[in-house]
């Protein structure tokens, strides 16, 4: 009776030989093969991954720029229609004026506007903002704005812009975002991408 179960409840069909109820391994070639496959797959999505992480980052800093425009905007609505003093805590060690994210901190609501999510230097930590003020603008009237004895229009000069080439994975024409001020200060305007090179 038991012998009678054991054989019903056998895991190889009944009639096969031992030898072929074994199962067929892959050998070490077809796996190495796959191995190559999977990682060629894996090294031709990273870079794609990588770009698209970056896009949105590039996004949220995007954004933060809008914000410290409208920022400025206020400010200069506030100030009789003139720009900040103020320079980057990071140009010099002995700065005695305020940085932007002391002159701005009451327009911006949360001075973490000023951090881009790309800034892996940690730049906003160690000087309070991922965005470089142009201080060649220090104190001008925002309608009439003048470089190194040139005028320029509003859409020519930025205001503000990334510290560094944050967004490298973006491509070599869109590393820096840029601050304009545009027409009038009243309608500052992020431009993504520009090639100009800052001040």
């Amino acid at each position: 009776m038991k012998a009678a179960r054991a054989r019903r409840f056998s895991f190889r069909p009944a009639g096969y030989p031992r030898a072929v109820a074994l199962t067929r391994a892959f050998t070490l070639t077809e796996l190495l093969v796959v191995i190559g496959v999977i990682a060629i797959l894996a090294a031709l999505l990273l870079p794609l991954l990588g770009r698209a992480q970056e896009s949105g980052r590039a996004a949220v800093c995007l954004s933060n720029l809008r914000q410290v425009g409208i920022s400025l905007q206020l400010y200069v609505q506030d100030n009789r229609n003139h720009l900040p003093t103020m320079r980057d805590r990071s140009l010099t060690m002995t700065n005695s004026l305020p940085s932007p994210d002391i002159v701005l901190s009451n327009y911006l609501g949360n001075v973490r506007i000023l951090k881009c999510p790309s800034d892996k230097q940690n730049l906003f930590e160690t000087t309070g903002s991922s965005y470089a003020w142009n201080s060649l603008l220090n104190g001008q009237d925002a309608e009439h704005l003048s470089a190194l004895g040139m005028k320029f229009d509003p859409h020519q000069i930025p205001l503000m812009f990334d510290k560094d080439k944050f967004h490298k994975a973006r491509g070599p024409n869109k590393e820096v975002n840029y601050l304009y001020a545009d027409g009038h200060i009243k309608n500052l305007l992020a431009i993504e991408g520009t090639i100009q090179k800052s001040p």
